[in-house]
């Protein structure tokens, strides 16, 4: 019973963390916003209104998703990650992928531009833990079949081209490969040889080793590729300890691109000053806190891994953006989880959510396709 009341304890501090890095990132959304979208649309509430209507429509989807069981997710792990990889793949198909800044990862789907990378992140998951937890027991065929729906999505994201997306997927993978039952020596061996392919990949692209450059020192182009940056500094400076007030940004009058998305951040240390930055990252390590005592706390071995894989992800991806955007590293283009403004960052976000809170309702209830792990130690 204590421990029981424990659990509850930290999913309710779960729970208001993240009500919390919401709201707050509501309201920044509006303050990034509201002088772009007065002009651009001709009304100060168009990009506060489109972040109300993606956390309802998130919302929901994690209501719908908390009701379900996590077997189901385990047992249609493969078909359920296919779905979302074929999705990603038709991004790149002519008249049917959209392509904005460069890039091409969005469908239009007609009320918002959808970004199946997104979900990918978290399908991958359910692919990866139902695939590194059977690796032993699955024949060579099997696992190279099995294999393709992890390896594909990331080829896509390559193609896109979505490093940043790549290198938290990448991330997330091997993650999970270290949680699971995945042999140790295959580990450390792919390990070394993903780290080796990653800086490879990383110099093999021309722009990229462009924001490499201008990573170490964006003052060589400062009106063109470290502009973006350069601004983000200024905007810090401006804020100082107790920054300028809530609405006063500078830099987000059309200085700073991207100020309500990928750069909210900035806003928020010129606005809300040191005072914010911090308070926004102690948000982030809480909920990263309590999340993985949330994973720990849970008997199913499986409904933990799962809790802690989603955590990583959206925790890991908080971070970078911070980085970046603090000029710690390299332009990624990754938004700022929850606060960001965007549709397909929203939804599947706190539909990964949902997955958590199933992972709650069904504590203690095993799924009964893992008992492949426990089949194959016997064996042993």
């Amino acid at each position: 019973m204590e421990h029981d009341s424990g659990l509850e304890k930290t999913t309710n501090l779960f729970l208001l963390t993240t009500v919390m890095i919401i709201f707050f990132g509501v309201v920044m959304v509006f303050s990034s916003s509201y002088m772009y979208a007065r002009e651009q649309f001709g009304s100060p509430t168009h990009f506060l209104f489109k972040q109300l209507f993606f956390v309802a429509l998130g919302t929901s989807a994690a209501y719908l998703l908390a009701r379900t069981k996590i077997s189901f997710w385990y047992k249609y792990a493969y078909p359920v990650n296919a779905m979302f990889v074929m999705l990603l793949a038709l991004t790149q198909v002519p008249g049917i992928g959209v392509a904005m800044k460069g890039s091409q990862r969005w469908l239009d789907i007609g009320f918002m531009n959808l970004q199946p990378g997104e979900f990918v992140k978290y399908s991958i998951i359910l692919a990866a833990i139902k695939y590194f937890e059977n690796f032993q027991v699955y024949d060579n065929q099997k696992k190279a079949v099995n294999a393709t729906g992890i390896v594909l999505p990331l080829l896509i994201f390559l193609k896109q081209p979505d490093f940043g997306t790549f290198a938290i997927s990448a991330m997330i993978v091997a993650f999970i490969a270290f949680l699971s039952h995945f042999p140790r020596k295959l580990f450390w061996s792919a390990t070394a040889l993903g780290f080796v392919s990653a800086v490879a990949l990383l110099f093999a692209a021309p722009y990229r080793v462009k924001r490499i450059l201008v990573f170490l020192d964006p003052w060589k182009d400062p009106k063109n590729a470290g502009f973006q940056i350069i601004q983000s500094f200024l905007a810090f400076a401006n804020g100082g300890i107790t920054g300028q007030g809530l609405g006063n940004s500078n830099e987000k009058l059309f200085y700073l691109p991207e100020a309500y998305n990928d750069f909210i951040f900035s806003v928020v240390g010129e606005e809300l000053g040191l005072a914010g930055v911090v308070g926004a990252v102690v948000l982030f390590l809480a909920f990263i806190f309590f999340g993985f005592r949330i994973a720990l706390a849970l008997k199913s071995r499986l409904a933990g891994m799962m809790v802690c894989s989603v955590v990583f992800c959206i925790g890991f991806q908080a971070f970078l953006n911070m980085g970046v955007v603090l000029g710690v590293l390299p332009t990624k283009g990754l938004n700022l989880p929850f606060i960001s403004y965007g549709g397909s960052s929203m939804v599947a976000n706190l539909a990964a959510l949902g997955l958590i809170f199933a992972a709650l309702r069904w504590n203690g209830k095993e799924p009964k396709a893992s008992a492949a792990p426990r089949a194959r130690t016997a064996r042993a």
